[in-house]
């Protein structure tokens, strides 16, 4: 669990203002056929941390805060998947099609080694390219996430819609609903990750239309059906990491991964829901570099 005084200590040692998520200009490789944005920034030696998003985000939708954390010292890739945002093609109806492309991606950009951050859908992902490329991945970070076949994960759309739907008639984004729990602590921390979502006002990503949507969810349902993987194949160290009420993939995923996974630490944080690392930031980056770097 975090300490309450961990989630009090200010970041401002990493912040840079010659590197700021808000301000890095987006870019285009070539990969699997077709044409996927990015973004990058930090500097230019280190092991590089490639940054995977949930389910129906682009590349405005990773915490500008976590990512300026991580770019402070290390190298950042955030990028877009198939059909996403402005990257080609139609979003894949599978979690398999998605770590196809990613690891293609990543070979095209000429990244032999990274560090892996996968976010709900950007964990299945990540678990997945970790499975299929094990020389690639040195250390793996899984927030929000649960592992193929675990539980409530394939009524994933189920839990969401009406939350969406309460999102639409309150006139608030519905990720005040389905990341952060009721409590005030937890909406005064989606208020502020909201916030800081929208301080990109220039070179913003192409909104994820319906259709993108729905084909994630898709593959999400098919990640939630499909037979359990073997997690005791990925020998490198990860960080698991969620809130305690994660009411889109529920947090006994997070635990079972930690069980399942043979170098495997676990943190949750306390009232947070999905969104746990956004509720948390400060304490997440920070947790998240000490793991990075040991």
């Amino acid at each position: 669990m975090i300490e309450a005084s961990d989630m009090d200590m200010p970041l401002s040692r990493f912040a840079d203002p010659a590197r700021r998520w808000a301000d890095t200009p987006t870019r285009t490789v070539s990969a699997a056929g077709t044409t996927f944005f990015y973004r990058q920034l930090g500097p230019a030696t280190g092991v590089p941390v490639v940054l995977l998003n949930h389910w129906g985000a682009n590349l405005d939708n990773f915490d500008p805060r976590i990512v300026d954390g991580f770019a402070a010292s290390r190298p950042v890739f955030a990028l877009d998947y198939r059909g996403v945002g402005a990257s080609g093609g139609k979003a894949p109806l599978t979690v398999a099609e998605m770590a196809t492309d990613t690891v293609a991606t990543l070979r095209a950009l000429g990244l032999d080694q990274v560090d892996l951050v996968g976010f709900s859908l950007g964990g299945f992902v990540a678990q997945d390219v970790a499975l299929r490329a094990l020389t690639l991945v040195r250390r793996l970070i899984l927030a929000g996430t649960g592992p193929a076949g675990g539980i409530g994960i394939e009524r994933v759309g189920a839990v969401s819609w009406p939350l969406i739907l309460k999102g639409l008639l309150t006139f608030k984004d519905p990720k005040t609903y389905l990341f952060f729990t009721a409590s005030e602590p937890s909406r005064r921390a989606a208020k502020a990750f909201l916030g800081r979502l929208r301080e990109r006002t220039k070179d913003r990503d192409a909104p994820v239309g319906m259709g993108t949507f729905l084909r994630q969810l898709k593959a999400i349902k098919a990640w939630g059906r499909q037979t359990p993987q073997d997690l005791g194949r990925i020998a490198s160290p990860v960080l698991v990491a969620n809130g305690d009420r994660d009411l889109m993939v529920p947090s006994s995923n997070s635990a079972d991964m930690a069980r399942r996974l043979p170098n495997a630490e676990l943190v949750l944080y306390e009232d947070a829901g999905h969104g746990g690392i956004f509720q948390c930031h400060e304490a997440f980056t920070r947790k998240a570099l000490a793991f990075l770097d040991a």
